[in-house]
């Protein structure tokens, strides 16, 4: 996201059908179904129930109101991210918030990821703050208090009926996670291997069948991209995540997409082939304000994809807001209403 103002429990799990959609239907240890799309179309919507406190709604394209995530389906979504902050000031992202929208996503079939920042605000590689309750402790207690916090959010969520097909284990961690103790630094990522494993251990615990991710921004940058996960090797994960914002404003204007959509759609097969991992897109924006443009990048990523098994999917990060409403620009709505952009989804 890059926001300006701002000892594993065993489980029998056996693929029982192949749904039509090329996804699979898995059962885990308490015999829930799981869907996991062979491809995710997905939005991250975290900021829906703090938009709706403050009176925003969100509409059909014939104008009628309409709650955000059933939205999101309607314009060709199969999947829902979220973001889960610990002791947020506010609420909004903490666990019971989280419940609230993973619910709706759950009522409309839609496959879930929760995306853990670990940190009681946003965290990205210019931020990467430990919760306040666990800031003095050193890096074994962290990882035992981050253990418990995901295990905590998933056994709420798994205790309510709620499928988690792929779970973050923190958020653009490009600069690490937790700092300093599990910070990334030119030779060194030995603490956040440490808070790394904590969580995928965390995961499977909860959710044997769910895909861990480790998440990297710059999806342009291979060179950042492949030491990132060369130096990280020791940490348990199932998929590389990346983000990708292919025109941000930059010198009074948005410049040309294309160089960093053809270098990112390039660099996937890339990072696939030397780590062998499935690679996603967990992340993807374009300025709201220019939705052909928006169209065309995001085409061309959908485009440059298709076919590849290895590529599982592509999530906008928060679509539905707007600059008008919540400051941010690289959505794709307006007025509450689609600019035309997430309905691509619905052609893939």
């Amino acid at each position: 996201m890059r926001f300006l103002p701002a000892l594993c429990l065993l489980a029998a799990v056996s693929c029982i059908e192949m749904p039509e959609s090329g996804g699979k239907k898995e059962e885990n240890k308490d015999n829930n179904t799981v869907t996991v799309p062979a491809f995710a179309k997905g939005a991250d919507i975290s900021w829906v129930t703090e938009m709706e406190s403050k009176g925003y709604g969100f509409y059909s394209s014939t104008g009628l109101p309409i709650e955000c995530t059933a939205l999101m389906k309607e314009l060709g979504c199969n999947a829902i991210r979220l973001r889960v902050w610990v002791n947020p000031t506010d609420g909004w992202c903490n666990k019971d918030d989280v419940l609230v929208k993973a619910k709706r996503a759950s009522e409309q079939g839609m496959a879930l990821m929760i995306d853990f920042h670990y940190s009681d605000w946003w965290a990205d590689p210019g931020k990467q703050n430990p919760p306040a309750a666990w800031k003095d402790m050193d890096v074994r207690a962290m990882a035992s208090a981050l253990e418990a916090h995901t295990k905590e959010v998933l056994q709420l969520l798994k205790d309510n009926k709620i499928d988690v097909a792929w779970v973050q284990v923190g958020n653009e961690t490009n600069t690490g996670m937790c700092w300093p103790n599990g910070s990334v630094s030119s030779q060194s990522a030995q603490g956040f291997v440490t808070l790394a494993n904590a969580g995928y251990k965390a995961v499977k615990e909860v959710y044997p069948s769910a895909l861990v991710i480790l998440h990297h921004s710059n999806a342009q940058e291979y060179a950042a991209n492949e030491w990132f996960y060369g130096l990280v090797g020791a940490a348990s994960y199932d998929m590389i995540g990346l983000s990708l914002y292919p025109s941000y404003w930059q010198d009074g204007g948005y410049p040309d997409w294309t160089p960093f959509c053809k270098a990112a759609v390039e660099n996937f097969a890339k990072l696939n082939q030397k780590f062998k991992k499935p690679v996603m897109l967990v992340e993807f924006g374009m300025p709201a304000s220019e939705p052909d443009k928006a169209k065309a990048a995001f085409q061309y990523v959908l485009d440059g994809v298709k076919g590849q098994d290895w590529f599982k999917g592509v999530f906008w990060w928060e679509p539905e807001s707007e600059q008008s409403r919540n400051g941010y620009a690289y959505g794709a709505f307006k007025d509450g209403k689609s600019t035309g952009v997430i309905e691509l989804f619905k052609n893939y």
